[in-house]
């Protein structure tokens, strides 16, 4: 008894691995939780939505809708090798259902192919990316319910919901899941196969092969998941063993042939979906590589050869080996540098982080560890999302916190560990930072790309900071054709877009001013401002002399010279 009175914040609610118990009410009360689970999903979903009609296509979308399209109609295997298929077979649904033309005879590499298909070939660019984006944003609404129910069972309805807040307002989730893109899709993946380990504690003949499933979903569509591959083997082969040992199943040499079985089950099952989601692009698994594969050697070519996956597979590894030797710019703080920084991405995600959820991710990080009740969810919430960005700070690419998108995703859920802590303040305390962060996400609408918190100046100061998809993915060039028509009439423009739209389609008349003579350029100067971050030489010159007079989005600036 002194103990518990003694620590009353480490007293556990109910005895361990048991669900929390409902407490008791008016039958009308059973529908508050579904109520409010669709109230946040409905708010996320036209949060999507509309930033999927006003966004013009940020640069990789075209070559993900091309590819797509590309699978639709030849049924092969022919660009963007460095991403697995299933991803674009996601986007395939809805550029199936938006129909548009495509010419299969025309030669370029991947990006003109998207290009050629959006501008080229008589479709509406307009119209046929918002079918592309419809089933990434259908998909990321449902990884709100994984959220949903995986807070839900370590904490009870109230938890469910928390965390659930925290995932249908994030910024960045909000904004990649808007996108024709693979980085939502591949985290939502790796989220749900852990959630079905952790459920595997007390079913595993049916959710390990599951987990599995979901785990091999997320290797066929971004090859970052790999990194979470030995995460996810052990923690199939513990919850294996956590069942055996719930019921004292023989021996411990019994118990760790199941666990190792259990582990197996998960490798097997991923594999299985890996290859079946080339065989639906191509039954005769054809490969013809439109771009260079590069040479890789040393252990990298080892592990490439080990690899259980078609050819095509391990070629997009070796592209993706090829792009880790490329020397990227990187822009963090106002600094330009060639390179990576290993702290990039979590300075990164302290700017682009709403500061509640900040906060929350913290006390329920503490929380989950600390609270016995919670302690054995630690290794499913906290242990993949530390390796996962302990690889991807590891990159090459300091492009953006896409990279680590899987962050809001787990940490949502621990966040909901805060309301096992039994003091009074607690629920009180994450509710207005709930509110906190609903408030600052809601401010931002439309513009979620270019978000950075109150600390940090709000989205029209992310471009002093950061750069790429963080800010500037080339979301804005209809508004700008908007705004130039509306406020700047008859003037001449020179534009540096940077950006996978096309500027005439648009009827932006512009010429790129790093190619006339400097005392040529009069009128209004147009530049990204990635493209601004990264100035240098003559771009820089034009712009010191120059006097900016307007924001487009939060990612275009607008200066008159």
């Amino acid at each position: 008894m002194m103990a518990r009175e003694l620590h009353p914040v480490l007293e556990p609610l109910t005895p361990p691995e048991a669900p929390a118990p409902r407490p008791a009410g008016r039958p009308g009360r059973r529908w508050l939780v579904p109520l409010l689970a669709v109230l946040l999903l409905a708010q996320m979903a036209v949060a999507m939505v509309t930033t999927a009609v006003q966004q013009t296509p940020t640069i990789d979308e075209p070559v993900y809708v091309g590819t797509a399209a590309d699978s639709l109609h030849e049924h092969e295997i022919r660009y963007n090798p460095e991403h697995p298929p299933l991803g674009k077979l996601v986007i395939a649904v809805g550029v199936a259902l938006a129909d548009p033309r495509y010419d299969p005879s025309f030669s370029g590499d991947q990006g003109q192919v998207g290009r050629h298909l959006l501008y080229e070939s008589g479709n509406d660019p307009w119209q046929l990316m918002l079918w592309a984006r419809l089933p990434v944003i259908a998909l990321t609404l449902a990884f709100g319910l994984v959220v949903l129910a995986f807070a839900r069972e370590l904490v009870g309805p109230a938890g469910g919901i928390l965390a659930l807040a925290l995932y249908a307002f994030s910024p960045d989730v909000i904004a990649h899941g808007s996108l024709a893109t693979l980085d939502v899709p591949a985290a939502g993946f790796l989220l749900t196969s852990v959630w079905l380990l952790w459920r595997a504690r007390r079913r595993p003949r049916l959710y390990v092969p599951l987990a599995g499933v979901a785990a091999g979903a997320a290797l066929a569509t971004k090859m970052s998941a790999l990194a979470a591959v030995p995460v996810l083997l052990a923690l199939a082969a513990w919850s294996v063993w956590h069942h055996d040992s719930l019921d004292r199943r023989g021996a411990p040499a019994r118990a760790a042939a199941r666990a190792a079985a259990g582990a197996v089950v998960v490798a097997v099952a991923a594999i299985a979906v890996v290859w079946l989601s080339y065989l639906v692009v191509d039954p005769r698994l054809r490969w013809s590589p439109q771009q260079h594969v590069p040479v890789v050697h040393g252990l990298r070519a080892l592990l490439v050869d080990l690899m259980p996956f078609p050819e095509a597979y391990r070629d997009g590894m070796r592209v993706q080996f090829g792009f880790e030797n490329h020397p990227w710019q990187g822009f963090l703080f106002g600094r330009l540098y060639t390179g990576s920084l290993w702290y990039y991405l979590p300075a990164a995600l302290l700017v682009k982080t709403p500061l509640g959820m900040l906060a929350l991710w913290a006390a329920g990080a503490v929380a989950v560890v600390a609270v016995r009740r919670l302690r054995p969810a630690a290794p499913y919430l906290l242990v993949p999302t530390a390796v996962l960005l302990a690889s991807a700070m590891t990159g090459s690419r300091d492009f953006g916190t896409r990279y680590a998108v899987f962050v809001p995703m787990f940490l949502a859920v621990a966040a909901a560990g805060v309301l096992a802590v039994r003091r009074r303040w607690a629920g009180v305390a994450a509710g207005a930072l709930v509110l906190f962060v609903a408030v600052s996400s809601v401010r931002t609408f439309p513009y979620y790309l270019p978000y950075s918190n109150e600390a940090f100046g709000g989205p029209a100061e992310t471009r002093l900071r950061l750069h790429d998809s963080n800010v500037d993915w080339g979301q804005d060039l209809g508004r700008l054709a908007d705004r130039l028509r509306e406020r700047y009439p008859a003037e001449r423009i020179w534009l540096v877009y940077k950006g996978s739209g096309v500027p005439s389609y648009y009827g932006i008349d512009a010429s790129d001013p790093r190619e006339a003579p400097l005392d040529d350029v009069h009128g209004l100067l147009v530049v990204s401002d990635s493209s601004v971050a990264k100035a240098t030489g003559r771009l820089a010159e034009l712009i010191n002399t120059s006097r900016s007079i307007d924001q487009v989005g939060h990612s275009i600036t607008i200066y008159r010279r």
